[in-house]
């Protein structure tokens, strides 16, 4: 029996996790959740699945939660993180979308657990720092985006120096070729409309800028220790090909599956093992073709801002994921426009003084610098 903890179980992969542990109740038992602010599910989710420990963001929610419930419900950032280094847990599902998700995370692995990792940016901001932690407590990190998964599929008992590049796959998004001008007129609501994928709003709006796809690259650098010229994107509309690595023969090899994140989820969960029929059956002669180009850069620049951030390395990946999380905010709050994303994140990386990123407290305050200058920026763009 697995004993397992979920960061972040209301959003879509947290539920969608709980979806595959449902189903194999003799093999997992559920000992922690933790959600921000979406109670009224966590609520559902302490009733069904009898946790012995959960987190909220906010003390009167918890309090609330504990009066219903009578178990130990903790809250803000630091009952989170203790949620996260819950002592009864085996695994740890970090599943809190954005910069949230780090301080979390990093309680997980400096208590030495074996981590499910859907929370990109924790290698995005502070990569080496979660690495060097993970090496020094024994924690495993296993990668749960489904990209990611497809890389640790790949290469799993190949040699590095047998591996030339990977390729990671993107749908594209909504607004797959169209053109600036035409990406002016783009609504929240159009940005929402992915083609493929169900995932949480804010992922869903990087998906349709490529900064997802961007902030990819950074993760897949420090989880698997490829350089930059090492790491390369092709658009994919049909997301059957989740990604691949080409070998030094310049054979490929690559994982497919239809769009499911249950797929990766089990497979964390229970790696090296497999379970058995977690995604629907993938009918290659019914999807008929499978197309691959390469990405539009001038029409998306935030692909290009990511790899400038990892190639700048220090401060400058926290800087970028910071000015895009407020200027994704700003759009959703119909503040600035679709293509102003790029803008704003191009702005605050350009007078951002690139320092080390060796310890957390110059994480924190690139993050807090990012934040401000971003906003200096939408504020600007506002008035004009």
């Amino acid at each position: 029996m697995k004993h397992v903890t979920i960061l972040g179980s209301t959003g879509s992969i947290g539920r969608s996790a709980l979806e595959v542990i449902s189903r194999y109740r003799d093999r997992f038992k559920v000992v922690g959740l933790t959600a921000k602010n979406n109670i009224g599910l966590l609520e559902e989710q302490i009733k069904a699945f009898n946790p012995e420990i959960a987190a909220v963001a906010d003390e009167t929610c918890a309090l609330e939660l504990r009066k219903k419930l009578g178990i130990r419900v903790l809250s803000g950032d630091s009952g989170i993180a203790e949620v996260a280094s819950y002592n009864k847990a085996d695994f740890v599902l970090s599943a809190i979308i954005g910069f949230a998700g780090l301080f979390p995370t990093l309680s997980a692995v400096r208590a030495g657990k074996t981590i499910g990792l859907a929370n990109k940016e924790s290698l995005v901001v502070a990569g080496e720092i979660v690495m060097k932690d993970a090496v020094k407590s024994g924690a495993k990190i296993i990668p749960v985006d489904s990209e990611h998964s497809a890389i640790f599929q790949c290469i799993e008992g190949r040699g590095r120096e047998s591996i030339k590049r990977i390729v990671i796959t993107a749908s594209g998004g909504p607004f797959l070729g169209k053109s600036r001008s035409e990406l002016n007129e783009v609504t929240i609501e159009d940005a929402l409309k992915h083609p493929n994928w169900d995932m949480g709003k804010k992922i869903t709006i990087d998906s349709a800028t490529l900064m997802n796809k961007g902030l990819e690259v950074i993760e897949a650098h420090r989880l698997f220790g490829f350089s930059h010229d090492m790491i390369d994107v092709l658009i994919h509309p049909q997301s059957i090909v989740h990604s691949m690595i080409e070998l030094k023969d310049r054979s490929y090899i690559a994982q497919l599956s239809v769009p499911d994140m249950k797929g990766p989820i089990a497979y964390a969960l229970t790696y090296p093992e497999r379970l058995d029929d977690t995604m629907p059956f993938l009918d290659l002669s019914a999807v008929g073709k499978l197309t691959f180009e390469k990405p539009d850069t001038e029409c998306f620049p935030c692909l290009l801002y990511a790899y400038e951030a990892m190639k700048e390395g220090g401060t400058m990946p926290a800087v970028l994921n910071a000015a895009n999380e407020v200027a994704v905010a700003a759009f959703m709050q119909r503040e600035i426009g679709f293509n102003d994303i790029p803008v704003v994140i191009k702005n605050t990386m350009q007078v951002h003084e690139r320092k080390p990123a060796l310890e957390i407290d110059a994480v924190v305050e690139a993050d807090r610098w990012a934040r401000e200058k971003a906003k200096e920026v939408i504020k600007l763009k506002v008035k004009n």
